[in-house]
């Protein structure tokens, strides 16, 4: 009797653990696992400067197929109002920095980025950009230096980690350089097919690219750049996909800013059209892939722009500007797929890393 009752309560557990498996295999359809992370960063874009792009716009703007909004506060260690190193760092790495330091804390200690977590995970990485590679918001994400400015040795640090695709200006960080170091002919000894325009980037079946686009800046897009950073994002995915593990890939837009500097209107406003057609590729991705988070934020805003007027039936839109430089207000944090809804709120740019990082599952910096 005793061994029949045990083997009564076996059957029990067995149907019960039978449920709980088939009841957890049905969450993670629901709630597919993340393997990628699309990171995508308009420099200095504001609220105002995405309700621009979208008036002037005939058509809704891909960042609206978003469905979870944030705020993100952007501040750094020693001022209120950032520099593009100081928050792209606190983006890459969870860690509150100085202004003008890239990958490095206030007391001048290296830091692990995202990226390089990602990298030693298995994950395949990658970085595309509208100006250099080396320029303080890609940087950020491989590089750990004191100064923003010191490209050459940015450039360094790129042949310091593992990284599968990179996308940009800055030839002349790595060719024509006062060290007279050709580093072009370092990344082709360590594997990377190196590209020097856009149509061989776009052309090349290699799992490892260096794509140089200009000797530093590309241009503005109506001076010449074209689909750049569209057509790149989609190479870039291209290429990391083929890592069964998964991606990151972050994503700058980086002439928002330069045009709020500038305090041109029209411009910002073109810059930001250009970032929301990268946003539709890594969309369009995310949505046929199930397995794909895509952060969509600003590393601050700049130029202080305000609307003062417009149509949505012509699409006309007036802008005024406050300040040549940086401020100090929240900028919007917009995310889609899998694991979204860690990104609603109002939270510190600093967050942003830990979200991401919890995303992937990665419980540790290791």
């Amino acid at each position: 009797m005793k061994r029949f009752s045990i083997f009564i309560l076996l059957i029990i557990f067995g149907v019960s653990l039978t449920s709980c498996l088939s009841s957890r295999k049905l969450a993670n359809k629901e709630n597919p696992d993340i393997r990628n992370v699309i990171f995508m960063i308009g420099d200095g874009m504001g609220i105002p400067d995405v309700y621009a792009a979208m008036t002037v716009s005939d058509k809704p703007l891909n960042i609206e197929r978003c469905n979870i909004i944030g705020l993100q506060k952007t501040f750094s260690a020693d001022n209120y109002i950032t520099d593009s190193g100081a928050a792209g760092t606190a983006l890459a790495t969870g860690t509150k920095t100085k202004n003008g330091a890239i990958g490095m804390d206030s007391q001048g200690n290296g830091l692990k980025s995202i990226l390089e977590i990602a990298e030693d995970h298995g994950l395949a990485t990658g970085l595309v950009s509208t100006s250099s590679i080396t320029h303080a918001t890609p940087a950020s994400f491989i590089a750990h230096q004191s100064s923003r400015g010191s490209y050459d040795d940015i450039a360094m640090d790129f042949l310091k980690t593992d990284i599968d695709v990179f996308i940009g200006g800055g030839i002349d960080h790595f060719a024509k350089r006062k060290d007279k170091l050709n580093l072009l002919d370092s990344l082709k000894f360590r594997g990377y097919e190196v590209d020097t325009s856009l149509t061989m980037v776009l052309k090349s079946t290699s799992l490892k690219l260096a794509g140089l686009t200009a000797p530093v800046h590309n241009p503005y897009r109506l001076k010449g750049r074209g689909d750049m950073l569209p057509a790149s994002s989609g190479k870039a995915i291209e290429i990391l996909k083929k890592n069964s593990k998964g991606f990151f890939l972050m994503i700058e837009g980086s002439q928002i800013d330069w045009a709020g500097h500038a305090n041109a209107a029209d411009t910002l406003v073109d810059e930001t059209l250009d970032f929301d057609k990268a946003v539709g590729v890594a969309l369009d991705f995310a949505k046929k892939d199930g397995h794909t988070l895509v952060v969509i934020t600003a590393d601050h805003e700049t130029g202080g722009v305000t609307i003062t007027g417009g149509s949505r039936e012509t699409h006309k839109v007036i802008l005024n500007f406050s300040a040549k430089g940086h401020t100090a207000v929240m900028v919007p944090v917009y995310a889609y797929g899998p694991g979204a809804e860690k990104f609603f709120g109002i939270y510190d740019n600093t967050d942003i890393f830990r979200k991401i990082l919890t995303s992937f599952g990665f419980d540790n910096l290791k």
